[in-house]
């Protein structure tokens, strides 16, 4: 394949998303997708291209420095697509700080950076710090990006911002930072070409995925946001709490006598929709389930984000259009109808057909609020920052 080529990796805790695009006059396009579960052996990298899917069996398995996995994606990739000219690499990195208010082009410093914010990502932060190392060691020459989940959420004010804490710990970096940025910049920048009078006013993202959040957009720049300070706070998740009274935690450990370390795996791990319903974190296991147990995560999981949705209201001083996206939000009616219930006295109404058919557009002509579903495109976005700064 000729012309030049940017390949973006995507890490989760336990996951690894990839994705190839070509470079050409307007910009990326997609030439397939794949990702790797790192759980599961053997390591398989399951491949999308436009006509096909298909799995790769690959003979690596997962060490520290995820030098023999990145070593044969990359020959595979570079053999299968015949490429010659893999001019970049693209990292999500969900950790940015104070420091980077957009994607930076790797370097020394900048990996640096990095390291030092893993402490305010523990489950994410390490993994794109290994694929970074694992392509320098590999690829010394070929460029490589970082963008962050956290720098679309600096246009946020101070007021929004801070803690109820003493002054001195906002300058010390204990603030509100969001995540799900690079979905929030696809998702704004998609609104504004299906529908951009709404676009140009208040808009509630509800990024609902295994990891979920809300973000409130005006005019296309983020407000507001339901994570903060750590992927746990906001609307309850898979497996994560969401918001949570610090008293619980005071209390576990002083009184109930647990070891942070499990207290950390609890609310990581085994909350959420897991930890509420006993049965499981996926949430159409939930659906289909008879159990009341299921039934009350459901109910809980969807009052919380209609509950966050109206607190995102406030900063936003008013609501024009509220947008789902992510593997719940794209995909399960049933979760948008139940959030769309808690939110009818805002005058929002959905068309029950077209929300069954997952339409772009699921309110009814009466609706006073404009409903949406669009698919994001996180790696889309990496590949364009790296264009952008190489």
């Amino acid at each position: 394949m000729s012309g030049p080529i940017v390949l973006t990796f995507n890490p989760g805790s336990s996951t690894i998303k990839l994705a190839l695009f070509a470079i050409g006059t307007h910009g990326p396009r997609p030439l397939a997708r794949g990702v790797v579960d790192l759980r599961h052996l053997p390591l398989t990298l399951r491949v999308e291209e436009e006509t096909s899917a298909f799995d790769v069996v690959l003979k690596a398995t997962v060490s520290d420095d995820l030098h023999a996995l990145i070593d044969e994606i990359l020959a595979w990739i570079e053999n299968h697509f015949s490429v010659n000219e893999l001019c970049a690499i693209g990292h999500r990195v969900v950790h940015g700080g104070d420091r980077f208010d957009g994607p930076a082009l790797v370097s020394d410093d900048v990996l640096a950076a990095i390291e030092a914010l893993v402490p305010l990502a523990p489950l994410h932060q390490p993994q794109s710090i290994r694929l970074i190392r694992a392509v320098s060691h590999l690829r010394p020459g070929l460029r490589q990006v970082a963008s962050f989940d956290t720098a679309f959420h600096r246009s946020q004010s101070d007021l929004v911002r801070r803690f109820a804490l003493p002054r001195e710990l906002f300058d010390q970096g204990i603030k509100h930072y969001g995540f799900h940025g690079l979905s929030y910049k696809f998702i704004a920048s998609r609104i504004q070409e299906l529908a951009p009078n709404t676009a140009a006013g208040r808009v509630i993202v509800a990024h609902l995925g295994s990891g979920a959040s809300l973000c409130g957009l005006a005019a296309g720049a983020s407000r507001d946001t339901s994570m903060s300070f750590s992927t746990l706070d906001g609307i309850p998740m898979a497996t994560r709490c969401g918001a949570l009274d610090p008293g619980v935690i005071i209390h576990l450990l002083k009184q109930r006598g647990l070891r942070v370390e499990d207290i950390e795996d609890m609310l990581y791990h085994r909350s959420g929709l897991l930890g509420i319903s006993g049965i499981s974190a996926d949430s159409r296991d939930l659906i289909s389930s008879k159990d009341p147990e299921a039934r009350e995560a459901l109910d809980l999981f969807t009052f919380r984000i209609a509950r966050e949705t109206a607190a995102i209201i406030v900063a936003l001083g008013g609501l024009d259009g509220i947008v789902f996206t992510a593997g719940i939000g794209e995909h399960q009616p049933e979760i948008r109808a139940a959030i769309c219930k808690h939110l009818g006295w805002l005058g929002l109404v959905i068309d029950a057909a077209a929300n069954a058919r997952n339409a772009t557009r699921i309110e009814a002509a009466d609706s006073k609020v404009v409903v949406m579903v669009v698919p994001t495109d996180e790696e889309l976005v990496i590949a364009q920052e790296a264009l952008s700064i190489i």
